[in-house]
């Protein structure tokens, strides 16, 4: 049910040769990532995925050295900070009784984009802290307490070091969080509608369904799934109408006038995004789908890398519809995955983002954080069909907003 991008992140950062891939082989008992006495090794990130005691499964990504040089080497650096703003934890390494800009700046890195972090002094046993040098960190960046102290070649050190990042680690990167158990009770009818047309993945359902499925199935709630070309059939089939339908966002039109309107009705694109997070800040900016004008340029974030078909919702069906609103030329740019946003933000009248079932929540705030901190507005994909479709109040019904 979860990819490796839905588990909790944990970067190891700091300047070459300082031990992070050592450290990374070290924490999962493998030979993950390369290790070299030549700086620079670790070109891209390295991930490796561990059963975490106490936490469950998490992702250990290594990265290039911040200090590395020339062309190359920026765009590694620039990859690193990119990996720093998705973490859910970092660890920081110090070596060799230094401090300098490098850790100053990843420190404020993390501070700025909210990320957890930890401070470690590695290679202890090739050149040990003085004391005088650990009580300058702690003040210098403005710890509780000095950096914890280890060496990868002394095993003592790996248990409380995986304690210390277990404790460091926020739950909410790691606690499941239901996505309808606040609104579902035990024995409660769910009606999933899940169309199947060329952009549906070959024999499967796609992952929105899949964990909207069993979050109903954890609440003790019945689930019921159909086509919206079985839609009628199904709902007449039932000795009571089911308290909650689940749609797919493209088939809102048609389902919304063969639901009853005293039925709960709302999509997985909106129960994701509900549950990721940046819910209200999708409501707020949804609106100004109505204040696009001639020539307003709108971003399509999708989380996911895949195959573009002619039946594509953020790339063919949703522009085409958002154009038709508001009765005008308007032009549209799709960025997939965490790939770089090529244009100013400035230059967008309106963000709109899919329903990030194959992101962290960390993961997606960093995305559209420097977007909502620049006063854009931005919107999700099942939102912006259900406001143009004449049905936002009603899809929003059920979580009493």
């Amino acid at each position: 049910m979860k990819g490796n991008e839905l588990k909790p992140r944990i970067g190891i950062f700091g300047r070459r040769n300082y031990g992070k891939s050592s450290l990374i082989n070290f924490l999962t008992g493998q030979q993950i990532a390369i290790v070299s006495e030549t700086p620079g090794a670790t070109t891209d990130p390295v991930r490796k995925t561990m059963e975490l005691a106490g936490v469950g499964p998490v992702v250990w990504v290594d990265t290039a050295g911040v200090d590395d040089s020339g062309s190359l080497g920026s765009l590694r650096v620039q990859k690193t900070l990119q990996e720093l703003q998705q973490s859910d934890l970092a660890v920081i390494l110090l070596a060799a009784n230094s401090l300098n800009n490098e850790e100053l700046d990843l420190v404020s890195a993390c501070r700025k984009a909210s990320v957890p972090f930890l401070v470690l002094y590695a290679k202890s046993d090739a050149v040990p802290p003085s004391d005088a040098f650990l009580q300058q960190v702690k003040t210098r960046l403005e710890l509780d307490s000095v950096p914890f102290v280890f060496n990868v070649n002394d095993l003592c050190f790996r248990e409380p070091l995986l304690s210390l990042i277990r404790s460091s680690l926020p739950e909410s990167a790691y606690r499941h969080r239901s996505l309808l158990g606040d609104v579902l009770h035990p024995g409660d009818k769910v009606l999933m509608v899940t169309p199947i047309d060329s952009s549906a993945p070959e024999g499967r359902m796609i992952l929105p369904q899949v964990q909207v499925l069993r979050d109903i199935l954890d609440n003790d709630a019945i689930a019921l799934v159909c086509k919206e070309t079985e839609l009628v059939q199904t709902l007449q089939s039932l000795s009571e109408p089911p308290r909650l339908v689940v749609t797919d966002s493209q088939a809102y039109a048609f389902v919304s006038k063969v639901v009853p309107d005293d039925v709960f009705l709302t999509s997985f694109s909106i129960v994701l995004a509900r549950a990721k997070g940046l819910f209200d800040d999708y409501i707020k900016g949804t609106p100004m789908l109505d204040n696009l004008k001639e020539g307003d340029r709108i971003l399509m974030l999708e989380s996911c890398t895949h195959n573009v078909t002619c039946e594509d919702i953020g790339r063919v069906k949703l522009p085409k519809l958002i154009s038709q609103h508001v009765g005008c030329k308007l032009h549209f740019d799709a960025v997939a995955g965490l790939s770089a946003i090529e244009r100013p933000l400035s230059d967008y009248a309106l963000i709109i983002q899919c329903g990030g079932c194959v992101v962290t929540p960390k993961q997606l705030a960093s995305r559209l954080a420097p977007a909502i901190s620049a006063g854009i507005p931005v919107s999700n994909y099942g939102l912006a069909l259900a406001y143009l479709n004449g049905i936002f109040n009603r899809s929003m019904r059920i979580f009493n907003i």
